[in-house]
């Protein structure tokens, strides 16, 4: 038997050509009929695999995901700070590859498996460092506002290289403003790793207080009210709690 000249159609045949065709044309560029053109097939034989255009565009954006690189977090002996900071650089990598599924991606993770098993390594890796489960929770969530939003567009890019737009009458401190989409790679990248040294820096310092007020807590004398008491209700002696 002849063999097909067509691939057979899968679910990550379908995935990859969606996820060319937003990368190329943007998220309002996705139909059913347009990707069916694209992958030479009818339009329903893809509700085989996918039942509605969310179902599909949830599974783009998780492949997405699915880029990120998460081996930081698979040893408690790795410091948090170091972890999260590979794991940011790993995530904005892999939204800047596919800037225009970004206002999906950044909706949250809903169902999606990558994105829950992101969440979760962040998490768990900050709750084994000594984080408090809900310090943890803003923490990843700071972190993916700031991920996201350094992905969404550049800030170079949106200068105009027109020097005439920037008269001095009116911005005068906007001279050089029009050199700096030429230098988009090098204002962008500066940027992020300014922010997530800072932010890094922040959580740093928060982490510090933490383990001095934990350690202030430790050495403090306990009241009456707070001394363990046995099952009759009186306060546990030192004999009966050594």
């Amino acid at each position: 038997m002849a063999r097909p000249r067509t691939p057979l159609l899968s679910r990550e045949r379908i995935v990859a050509a969606a996820l060319r065709l937003i990368d190329d044309e943007g998220l309002d560029a996705l139909s059913t009929r347009r990707l069916a053109t694209e992958l030479s097939v009818s339009g329903p034989s893809l509700y085989n695999h996918f039942a509605t255009k969310d179902e599909l565009l949830d599974a783009v954006v998780d492949s997405v995901i699915g880029e990120v690189d998460l081996s930081m977090f698979g040893s408690v002996t790795n410091p948090w700070p170091r972890a999260l900071r590979d794991w940011a650089r790993s995530y904005r990598a892999a939204l800047a590859a596919h800037p225009n599924i970004v206002p999906v991606l950044a909706q949250g993770p809903g169902r999606r498996p990558n994105a829950l098993r992101l969440a979760d390594a962040v998490f768990g890796h900050l709750v084994e460092a000594g984080w408090p489960r809900g310090q943890a929770t803003r923490i990843g969530a700071l972190m993916r506002y700031f991920v996201t939003g350094s992905a969404l567009a550049s800030f170079a890019a949106g200068f105009p290289a027109d020097a005439e737009v920037y008269d001095a009458a009116d911005y005068p401190h906007l001279g050089e403003a029009h050199r700096l989409s030429g230098h988009r790679g090098a204002v962008d990248e500066g940027a992020f790793e300014t922010g997530l040294e800072a932010l890094l820096d922040g959580l740093a310092l928060r982490y510090a207080r933490l383990a001095e007020q934990r350690g202030t807590e430790a050495e403090r004398p306990r009241s009456e009210a707070e001394r363990p008491r046995t099952e009759s209700g009186r306060p546990r002696s030192e004999a009966e709690r050594s």
